[in-house]
This record gives structure tokens, C-alpha cells and sequence, in this order.
């Protein structure tokens, strides 16, 4: 009977198959560091992207927040123009108030008043002064409320006082200074709205 020795050709087939599992071992540590090297270049690429995203929107923001802040800025200046523009069109509209205020002063002072001080606020004047008798100051009040330029004249104070050695009654009231025509106006606008209803 023969003798065959298979050792050898054993030896070779496992050297085969390890060889074969080592080849297939690195291959797939290679297809797994391929795969875990292609996700991070991914996922790099993915941030990289968001970043250049992200700084795009704040750089399109900063640029808004400009935008907004000149418009604010214009508001601003709007404003201010618009207040400027009404407290010329005020004045415009009020410079012959003093004058009419004076004229009518002079007018409708009755003899034996004396005026100390004239103290505008708003078209509220203040009249304080000097009167021989407490009736000529009701007559004051009573001319005050018949000018056109001026209504609504009420007392503030009056008291016994001496001037220069004389005795005479110290008065302060005050006036509303109108223009005229505007109380019509308002009582016209009144009475057609009191008409429609």
C-alpha cells in the first residue's frame, strides 16, 4: 500500500486560506476606512457649506440692519422736517397775533386801567395791572370778551393795593386770544353736525 503524506498540501491549503482571509481582512479594513474617509470629507463638505451659508446670511443681514438704520435715520429727519415745516407754518400763521393782541389792548382798555405786565403762554395771556375801582376792571372783562381777537377773560385775583401814594385795586386775569372767524366756523361745524343726527 502506498503511503501519500498530505502534510504538506494541508500546510499550502491553509496558507491559502489564511492568505485569502488576511486579502479579504484588508480589503475590508480598506473599504471600511474608505467609507469612514469618504463620510468625513461628506460631512466636512456639508459644514463647510453651512459655514459658507451662514456667512452669507450675516453678511445679508449686517447689510439689512444698515438699510434699517438709514431708514430710521430718514424717519427721523422726516420728522424733524415735518416739525420744523409746523412750527414755521405756526408762525406763519400766528405772527400777527402779538400785534393784534396789543392793538386790541389798547382798544379796549378803559380809561382809569393801568396794564403792569402782558404774559403770553400758548394763546393764553396773562393781564396783570392797576384799576381806580374794581368796576372798571369788570369793564375791561366785559370789552376783553366783546373783541374779536380775544374770549373767555376770567379773575384771578384783585386786591386793595396803594400806588404813589394812592389807593387802587391790583388785578390779574387771564384771555384767550382766538382767531377770528373760528368760533363760527366750530359753531357752524356743530350745529350741522347736530343737524345730521
Amino acid at each position: 500500500m502506498i503511503r501519500i503524506n498530505l502534510l504538506p498540501y494541508r500546510e499550502m491549503q491553509r496558507a491559502a486560506r489564511l492568505r485569502h482571509f488576511t486579502l479579504m481582512l484588508g480589503a475590508v479594513a480598506a473599504l471600511g476606512l474608505a467609507i469612514v474617509i469618504l463620510g468625513y470629507l461628506t460631512l466636512e463638505a456639508r459644514i463647510a457649506n453651512q459655514q459658507a451659508r451662514n456667512e452669507y446670511l450675516k453678511s445679508e443681514i449686517a447689510k439689512l440692519d444698515k438699510d434699517i438704520a438709514d431708514i430710521k435715520k430718514l424717519k427721523e429727519q422726516t420728522q424733524a422736517l415735518l416739525a420744523r415745516k409746523q412750527v414755521v407754518e405756526t408762525l406763519q400763521t400766528n405772527r400777527s397775533e402779538s400785534v393784534h393782541l396789543l392793538d386790541q389792548l389798547v382798544r379796549q382798555l378803559p380809561e382809569g386801567v393801568y396794564l403792569k405786565s402782558i404774559k403770553q403762554t400758548g394763546n393764553s395771556v396773562n393781564l396783570q395791572g392797576y384799576a381806580q375801582s374794581s368796576a372798571r376792571v369788570s369793564t375791561l372783562m366785559r370789552n376783553l370778551d366783546a373783541s374779536p381777537w380775544l374770549d373767555g377773560s376770567t379773575l384771578v385775583e384783585i386786591k386793595a393795593a396803594t400806588v404813589q401814594g394812592l389807593r387802587a385795586n391790583e388785578f390779574s386775569l387771564n384771555v384767550q386770544l382766538v382767531q377770528p372767524g373760528t368760533e363760527n366756523t366750530e359753531t357752524n361745524n356743530k350745529q350741522a353736525a347736530g343737524g345730521k343726527s
